[in-house]
């Protein structure tokens, strides 16, 4: 059988996914799923394998790894890495049209990125006032 490697992005977060056939296991830089925390950003992660169905979804483990950003970036990322590694691995374009029926976002990443901090201000866009008398 094959293995297959996706990457999902999200802000600064990056996320490879290196999916194989398997039992179903899914691990998050060595943390299983079942016990990844908070609750909110363990469903949002399961979402494209909760889509699936249960004979697809027991066929495969997914060991993910992630890095940068923040815990809803890496989320985001994680997502991302998984939906992309199950199309390729399954080759069926019938679940990526239900993915991107769901939610595109699953399948093309978000390109937005916070905007950098510019001289003579304490954020993006605010500048200190100045008088020119």
């Amino acid at each position: 059988m094959s293995i297959v490697i996706a990457s999902g992005k999200r802000k600064t977060a990056i996320a490879r996914a290196i999916i194989k056939p398997g039992i179903g296991r899914v691990r998050i830089n060595s943390v299983l799923l079942e016990v990844y925390e908070p609750k909110f950003i363990r469903m949002l992660i399961s979402e494209p394998l909760l889509l699936l169905d249960e004979q697809t979804r027991k066929m495969y483990d997914i060991d993910v790894i992630v890095q940068g950003g923040g815990f809803m970036g890496q989320a985001q990322a994680i997502r991302t890495a998984i939906a992309r590694g199950l199309i390729k691995i399954t080759n069926r374009e019938d679940i990526k049209a239900l993915y991107s029926a769901y939610d595109r976002s699953l399948i093309v990443g978000d390109p937005r990125q916070a905007e950098p901090k510019k001289p003579r201000g304490r954020s993006a866009r605010a500048k200190r006032q100045k008088s020119y008398r």
